[in-house]
C-alpha cells in the first residue's frame, strides 16, 4: 500500500528520513470465507453466492490467531467474499480484540443496515472498507447487481455516523476512470475518512478481465487527479487520507509528479522517504490466509500456495525460504529481469507486483508489464 497523503503532509512538514520500515510481522488479510451475495468482474477470489466446502473452523480460527499473536501480526484484515456471511465474524473479531490485534473489515456494504452496523461498531472494528467501484450505474454494472451503490453508499454512512472509521476502495480500469473525480467529490462532501485506489490485479476475474486495465495513459491522469487531491488536503491541514494499492511504481510516479508540480521541495528528502518505504511488500510484510487455510504471499497470488495452516503454523510457513517464491520474495534486493532490474528507482518501488509478471510471461522475475512509467522516466 501506498500512502499518499502521508508522502504529501512529510512534504508540506519535512521529518528526518528513517531506516526502511521492517514490521515486526506482516500484516495478514484473511479470507475467512469464499461465499459472497455479488460476482464482481474483477473479483480475486472468484467468489459466489454458494458454500465453499473445507473452510476453516471457529476453533481452527481462532488457534491460528493465537499463533500470529506470537508470531508479532499486528494487525488483520478479515475479508471474504463476504466476511458478514460468515456466522462467526463477530466471536472472531471478539478474539482478536482481546488479543490486541489492529482489526479491519473488507466488505462490499451490502448487507450492513442498521442492526449490523451497530453490531460493527459495537466490534471495535478500526476501519471498514467499503468498495465503491464508480458512481450508481458504473458501480452497479461492476458489481453484477441493480441497486448495490445505493446499499453501499448507505452503509459508509451507517458506520460514519456511528464513530466507525470508513474508506471506499476503487479498483481503476477503463471502464470506470470516468468515474474518479465524482467518487473523490463524494467522499469528501460525505465525510468519509479514506480513498483507497487499486490498480488492477491480474488474478481471478481481474486476469479473465485484465483487457479492461487502464491504459498507462489514463493511469497517469488518475493518478495526477489523486495526488493533486492530496496534496490540496495536506496543504489545508485535512487529515483525510488518500492510498493506493497494486502498483508499487506509484512512489516512482510521486517523485516526477512533485518535480512538475512542487518547485523547490526537498527532493533528496522525499528520495529518502520513499526508498525507506521500499515498495512492494508481497511475502515480506503482506501475507494472505485464504478460506481453506492456504498461506499465500499476497491476497493475488492463490495460485502459489506456501503450505497450510492445518498442517504447519502459519509462522513456520511464513518464514520458510525453500519454496523459490518465498525466497525470491525475501531476497535484497529481489532479483527481476527486464526494465525493473535497470529501474533507476529500483529502492522505492522494490520490483513492483510479481503477480502481472508471472500471469503474463509465467516468470514471476520478469519486468511488471503494469509499470506505466516510460524508459526515460527509470533510466539512471
Amino acid at each position: 500500500m501506498f500512502r499518499v497523503s502521508q508522502f504529501m503532509r512529510e512534504i508540506v512538514a519535512p521529518t528526518p528520513a528513517g531506516p526502511r520500515r521492517d514490521p515486526p510481522g506482516p500484516v495478514v488479510i484473511w479470507n475467512l470465507i469464499r461465499r459472497c451475495n455479488l460476482t464482481c468482474m474483477h473479483c480475486y477470489s472468484i467468489s459466489a453466492d454458494i458454500d465453499f466446502p473445507g473452510e476453516l473452523s471457529t476453533e481452527e480460527v481462532l488457534a491460528v490467531m493465537q499463533d500470529l499473536k506470537a508470531f508479532r501480526v499486528r494487525a488483520l484484515i478479515l475479508s471474504g467474499g463476504e466476511p458478514l456471511l460468515r456466522k462467526d465474524l463477530f466471536d472472531i473479531a471478539a478474539r482478536g480484540k482481546a488479543l490486541g490485534f489492529y482489526l479491519g473489515l473488507s466488505t462490499n456494504g451490502t448487507l450492513i443496515d442498521d442492526a449490523l452496523a451497530r453490531r460493527i461498531a459495537g466490534a471495535g472494528f478500526e476501519y471498514v472498507g467499503i468498495s465503491l467501484d464508480g458512481l450508481h450505474g458504473t458501480h452497479d454494472r461492476f458489481r453484477r447487481k441493480a441497486g448495490a451503490f445505493s446499499a453501499s453508499l448507505a452503509a459508509l454512512r451507517r458506520c460514519r455516523d456511528l464513530g466507525v472509521k470508513v474508506g471506499v476502495r476503487f479498483t481503476l480500469t477503463q471502464d470506470n476512470a470516468a468515474d474518479l473525480p465524482g467518487l473523490l467529490e463524494l467522499v469528501e462532501a460525505e465525510g468519509i475518512d479514506r480513498f483507497y485506489l487499486s490498480h488492477l490485479n491480474y488474478a481471478g476475474r481481474g486476469n479473465v478481465n485484465r483487457k479492461r486495465d487502464a491504459h498507462f495513459r489514463v493511469t497517469r491522469e488518475a493518478l495526477d487527479l489523486l495526488y493533486a487531491r492530496a496534496w490540496d488536503y495536506a496543504g489545508r491541514g485535512l487529515h483525510k487520507d488518500i492510498v493506493t494499492g497494486n502498483n508499487d511504481a506509484d512512489g516512482v510516479y510521486l517523485l516526477h509528479w512533485a518535480r512538475r508540480h512542487l518547485p523547490g521541495f526537498d527532493e533528496a528528502r522525499l528520495r529518502a522517504s520513499l526508498a525507506a518505504w521500499g515498495g512492494n511488500a508481497s511475502g515480506v510484510n503482506v501475507a494472505n490466509i485464504d478460506n481453506l487455510g492456504n498461506v499465500h504471499p499476497d491476497t493475488m497470488w492463490w495460485d502459489c500456495t506456501l503450505g497450510n495452516v492445518r498442517s504447519r503454523p502459519f509462522s513456520a510457513i511464513w518464514q520458510d525460504t525453500r519454496h523459490p517464491v518465498m525466497a525470491g520474495l525475501k531476497a535484497r534486493p529481489r532479483h527481476v529481469k527486464g526494465r525493473c532490474a535497470g529501474c533507476a528507482y529500483f529502492d522505492v518501488c522494490g520490483g513492483n507486483t510479481r503477480v502481472r509478471a508471472m500471469k503474463v510471461s509465467g516468470d514471476p522475475w520478469a519486468e511488471d508489464p503494469g509499470c506505466y512509467l516510460a524508459d526515460e522516466e527509470i533510466a539512471a
